[in-house]
């Protein structure tokens, strides 16, 4: 589809197969990062069901929910909304240094780093890149020198073909790489036994919310 692989598809493969956990940068990630003196970030639902479908494959693949959280630099409402709704595990707000919340995020799920995929887009995200198992850059076409750099400096396993709704492209590579794809679309779809199981444990997560001060992780509320 014109994505990029910046290693072997049997490499990016088998790193999945290790992976817990899916992590998520906010801005130019769920949205294309315009900001306005009111904030602004939103999310598509487009991606909001990658999400679904992606944990729902997860369930199918390995019988347990995964971990999912949302890292920001910023204070994002629209992010808070989404992780909440979504009951993802999750949300870090103003993480001016990601690898702060990161660390927490690792700690608090029992989590390795080689464990976590994070799907990510721009220079503040590359501290915690560079220690993930998989690395997911959303493409954006004014920056081809930056994913060059992330090439070169190993910090990238594939790189979307779309700036836009690059988290249900890589959803949709995810589901298809653990060959769950038409399963979970089927079972989705016609509200099946599974998907009710899987929904009923999704449901029951509490989503936990921090704010980053420095090198300290506050609860927020």
């Amino acid at each position: 589809m014109g994505g990029n692989f910046c290693r072997p598809f049997a490499e990016l493969k088998e790193k999945l197969s290790k992976v817990k956990a899916y992590l998520f940068d906010w801005d130019g990630v769920f949205n294309d990062g315009v900001k306005t003196a009111q904030g602004g970030s939103p999310f598509s639902e487009v991606d909001a069901m990658g999400t679904n479908m992606l944990r729902f494959g997860h369930w199918l693949k390995n019988n347990k929910l995964p971990v999912v959280g949302i890292i920001t630099g910023e204070d994002n409402p629209s992010a808070m909304y989404l992780a909440q709704r979504e009951h993802f595990h999750s949300v870090y707000l103003k993480s001016k240094d990601k690898l702060v919340a990161f660390d927490h995020f690792l700690k608090s799920n029992q989590l390795h780093p080689n464990e976590v995929a994070f799907v990510f887009d721009d220079v503040l995200d590359l501290g915690v890149a560079e220690k993930c198992g998989i690395r997911i850059l959303v493409k954006h076409r004014a920056a081809p020198m930056f994913q060059n750099y992330s090439i070169k400096n190993e910090i990238v396993d594939y790189i979307t073909a779309n700036d836009e709704h690059g988290v249900r492209e890589t959803c949709e590579l995810i589901l298809s790489t653990f060959d769950v794809y038409d399963q979970a679309i089927r079972y989705r779809s016609h509200f099946h036994e599974n998907y009710k199981n899987y929904l009923e444990f999704r449901q029951g997560i509490e989503t936990n919310s921090y704010f980053t001060k420095g090198d300290l992780i506050e609860v927020l509320g």
